[in-house]
């Protein structure tokens, strides 16, 4: 089913932009007259670029040399203008910075493409008209083609939630008898200044009269049922607006992060590192220069030192992990067991391999937002999947018995009655398209009598009320049509039955249930529906003995549970009930109080009828993932848009908390002394799983931060709901500020976009809710389950090899150093370089390079070892030198070793000057060559085996 929208704007706010201002503030929208709008309109476009043509550069250049390692580097290159100081070939120093810089720009100028193609793509969709598409700015509701007044709209990009919502039109646009007078009348709308919570709207709806009489409908009572923000999908009709933000100010754009340039933890120590090796470098140029006595001009001999001894600090470290790097994301998007991955962020793999928080949302990450009727309980009898031809032979039992008296004893009769509440008590719409097409503003053709099955679809702002009316459906007991006043039921023998619809009370956080009080047009009857949750309901209905033990049980096999009941009433006991109402809801003090009172009146020893158990299908292979990456020492945050119950459902039904694990629900709270209280509850807890809602959690970080955190980081899961897409983001920040761990967050909405570029890690999965997750993201998965492996397997080989690539380069280093230092203690401590030109070059490149970048290949275990065992990505190892190091040869390795030797050699006839020949092929310097390698390595293979032997790591023994 698709929709269609029409903007009507207040002026031609898409190409006449004019001077921004800095202060976001309230604006006045004139209907149809631009010359009375004050407030310009911000450009409606996204931008998810860093850099524009001029700034990219400098940019760049600012994210590279803002690390120690590049810095030192291009003073010491600097400095080989000097000629006092000079000590090499310039070529020396500035060809492997040159190279450094020249793959980096280029691998960023890449990325910036990218980003301008998505952008471009997404800002030149045109929007004069919509069929099912994405709303471009926030608006107000002024009209509809459904003659309900009201439509359905999807928000799965806003809040992560993929049911759909009820939007209501302003009444007096939606009144007006023809499409053309809403842009002869005199009004405007008033609105508040751009705000960030999507979840509320102040403002007023004002028309002019003739005579200078003004008309106000304030919006902001209805909440947000007047307003279509960005980025939402209009699910059915023709919807005409009015756009009140644009651009930056929608709520949507408000509430994503500015993408940031993310830095692995491997990047960030070698940084750290690489200055505690530069104070080693000037302690040695210091100790050098005073056994030197410090004679003649010494700040010089200094200066020179320095630049000597500077391959302690080897620029090649950065070629080689930005190559392997490179290596590592290239495996990953090979690796056919997780096909359709892609690494859009280069520069972290190794990340992958030391996350300690798994932030994750629900809908569409860990569910798959299909609900499926799994149960009816009736007290005495338990109806399955596998049994649901009896409840059907009993619905057409119930319709073909002639006996009243005899139905309401039957088994018949209790299911009939139970079925029918189900297909009663709901806010959902069936809706037939068209096979006419659209015609003037009618997007469905008017429904025959018949009611075929054909084209018929329900909408619903709740998943759970379509699969329960999907259900009775499947029964016998059809929902064929529903308006703002009645509903009608279709019987197995094709009967139809109208029912008047009297009153609705909606569903709240609050109140945990809602009701409907119909009129069977047939009887007169009149009667009270109602279903909610277990612990709203077990106080409302009359005294039973299974209803708690059969909630328990459901709700152990990961269903959630509703509980059904009904009230039959008098006509004298309905019209007193009204009038109360009406009186109620005509107050202006405690309104809410007052109208929740008359109804509770109702809600007194009401027959049960059923309970009902849905299941929320969950995506592939979630629960063995979860229990691998808890296994792996992994803590998992579940953060989600959606309601309290839902989500401390699927915590259980995902195995996302354990079924030995107690769950602390935290009580919703105001204030703080609230917060204090439900806090020190907390606190008296153990090894127990937290659930908290958005706003709880806002009180107590407002109040209690540091205490909330650490409590809540001793929790083994924690589950936060009804969160904002800020707030999402505010928590991966939150954990990174007061742990200091790495944090990965994944997600496949819009609405996880800000929580997936604040993590250190962001994956995104594409999914039903688009593709905006997956581009924003640093790595895209197609399934949840995928990151099992790209965790296991690839991120720990990868933080393992740069691991053992960065040391061996450093090793390499300090080699050549300290046989500088040797040179100069033998000379008398002179400042001349042991090695001249391309020598130095060649041995921090290719004499080297293949064996040490040999270690991308590397591996401790193999895959299908590190997903059995996910304790292993816990184990951490240190590495002594490439032949030491590496745990699995690769014929590649093998080939690099005899490679670089190659190399070596074949530089003899080019390289004649630096070498003794002569001396070189003798046996003497073969037998002398061989002699130190073993006397230098075979202490530390004794050092490895005593170790492997005595102290052995985990992958030792797995592999022994």
């Amino acid at each position: 089913l698709g929709g269609r929208l029409l903007l009507c704007l207040c002026s031609d706010w898409l190409i006449n932009i004019c001077r921004r201002k800095k202060e976001l503030k309230a604006r006045t929208v004139w209907l149809g007259c631009p010359e009375k709008c004050e407030e310009k309109y911000p450009k409606n476009a996204i931008k998810n670029q860093k850099y524009n043509i001029f700034t990219f550069i400098p940019g760049v250049l600012y994210e590279q040399f803002k690390f120690f390692l590049n810095l030192y580097f291009l003073i010491v290159s600097c400095s080989q203008f000097v000629p006092a100081l000079k000590i090499g070939y310039l070529y020396t120093y500035w060809a492997p910075l040159g190279f450094v810089l020249t793959v980096t720009v280029a691998r960023e100028a890449v990325d910036e493409y990218r980003r301008y193609k998505r952008d471009k793509e997404m800002n030149s969709q045109l929007y004069s008209k919509l069929t099912n598409q994405r709303i471009p700015s926030d608006m107000v509701f002024l009209r509809t083609s459904e003659k309900t007044g009201s439509c359905f709209i999807r928000t799965d990009q806003l809040d992560g939630e993929t049911d759909w919502k009820l939007k209501v039109a302003v009444s007096c646009t939606q009144r007006l008898p023809a499409l053309g007078d809403l842009f002869s009348i005199n009004a405007y709308v008033y609105a508040q200044k751009p705000q960030l919570d999507i979840h509320s709207f102040e403002g007023t709806f004002t028309r002019v009269s003739n005579v200078n009489k003004y008309i106000s409908i304030p919006l902001f009572l209805a909440l947000q049922e007047n307003t279509l923000w960005a980025s939402t999908v209009v699910a059915s009709g023709t919807v005409i607006g009015v756009v009140i933000y644009t651009g930056k100010e929608t709520r949507s754009v408000m509430n994503t992060s500015n993408p940031k340039n993310k830095v692995g933890l491997l990047d960030l120590e070698l940084n750290q590192l690489t200055k505690a090796l530069f104070l080693a470098l000037v302690a040695l140029s210091v100790v050098m220069v005073t056994l030197q006595g410090f004679v003649g001009p010494w700040y010089r001999n200094l200066f020179r030192f320095l630049l000597l001894f500077s391959y302690i600090i080897p620029i090649s470290l950065r070629v080689n992990l930005d190559m392997g790097k490179a290596a590592y994301g290239w495996m990953i998007m090979k690796d056919d067991n997780i096909p359709g991955t892609v690494v859009r962020t280069s520069t972290i793999p190794e990340e992958l391999g030391r996350l300690v928080y798994l932030l994750t949302d629900k809908t569409g990450t860990l569910t798959q937002n299909e609900m499926i009727f799994k149960r009816l309980h009736l007290g005495t009898v338990s109806y399955g999947t596998d049994t649901m031809d009896e409840i059907q032979s009993h619905i057409i039992n119930s319709y073909s018995q002639s006996s009243a008296p005899k139905v309401r004893k039957s088994v018949s009769s209790r299911i009939h009655e139970a079925v029918k509440a189900i297909a009663l008590c709901h806010n959902v719409t069936p809706v037939y398209e068209s096979r006419a097409g659209v015609s003037g503003e009618t997007e469905y053709a008017e429904v025959d009598q018949d009611f075929s099955d054909e084209n018929r679809a329900y909408q619903a702002s709740s998943p759970d009320e379509v699969a329960l009316v999907q259900w009775t459906e499947s029964v016998g007991l059809t929902l064929v049509n529903r308006d703002l006043t009645s509903m009608q039921l279709k019987t197995p023998g094709g009967h139809i039955l109208t029912y008047y619809i009297l009153q609705i009370f909606p569903f709240t956080s609050e109140s945990k249930r809602m009701g409907i009080i119909v009129r069977d047009e047939s009887s007169g009857e009149i009667t009270f529906y109602m279903k909610g949750a277990d612990v709203a309901m077990s106080t409302i209905v009359q005294y039973n003995d299974w209803l708690e033990e059969e909630c328990g049980n459901m709700a152990r096999e990961g269903l959630r549970t509703l509980v059904v009941a009904k009230k039959s009433l008098t006509e004298e006991q309905y019209q007193d009930f009204e009038s109360r109402y009406n009186q109620a809801k005509l107050s202006i003090h405690d309104r809410n109080l007052k109208v929740a009172a008359v109804v509770e009146s109702l809600e007194r020893e009401m027959e049960l009828l059923c309970l009902t158990g849905v299941e929320d299908q969950l995506q592939a292979d979630v629960r063995p993932t979860l229990e691998m990456l808890r296994n792996a020492g992994i803590k998992i945050w579940m953060l989600t848009g959606d309601k309290l119950e839902t989500a401390t459902c699927i915590a259980k039904s995902s195995h996302l908390v354990s079924r030995t694990q107690d769950i602390h629900i935290f009580r919703p709270v105001t204030t703080r002394g609230e917060a204090h209280l439900e806090l020190n509850a907390f606190r008296r807890k153990h090894d127990c799983a937290l659930v908290i809602s958005g706003d709880s959690l806002e009180v107590c970080l407002k109040y209690y931060e540091h205490e909330f955190v650490e409590l809540a980081c001793q929790c083994p899961a924690v589950v936060c709901c009804r969160c904002s897409p800020t707030q999402k983001a505010h928590i991966v920040k939150l954990l990174q500020h007061h742990t200091g761990k790495r944090t990965c967050a994944i997600g496949d909405g819009g609405n996880d976009v800000s929580m997936i570029q604040a993590a250190d890690c962001g994956i995104g999965i594409e999914g039903k809710e688009g593709k905006q997750a997956s581009l924003a993201a640093d790595f895209s998965i197609t399934q949840f389950k995928h990151i099992g492996r790209l965790l296991m397997v690839h991120g720990r080989n990868s933080y393992k090899r740069s691991a053992a690539l960065g040391q061996f380069v450093m090793h390499r280093g300090l080699i050549i150093s300290t046989m500088q230092a040797v040179f100069s203690s033998v000379f008398y401590f002179a400042s001349v370089p042991l090695y001249q030109g391309f020598l130095m070059v060649g041995y921090a490149t290719i004499y080297t390079m293949f064996p040490v970048f040999s270690l991308v290949l590397d591996q401790d275990v193999k895959p299908e070892m590190a997903l059995l065992y996910p304790e292993l990505y816990k184990d951490l190892t240190k590495l002594l030198m490439v032949a030491l190091t590496i745990r699995t040869w690769h014929w590649l390795m093998v080939v690099a070793e005899f490679l670089s030797l190659g190399c070596y050699v074949a530089s003899l006839a080019f390289l004649n000057e630096y070498f003794d020949v002569a001396f070189i092929t003798t046996v003497t310097f073969l037998w002398k060559v061989s002699a130190i390698t073993v006397v230098s390595c075979l202490p530390l293979y004794i050092l490895k085996y005593l170790k492997r032997k005595f102290s052995p790591p985990s992958y030792s023994k797995l592999t022994s």
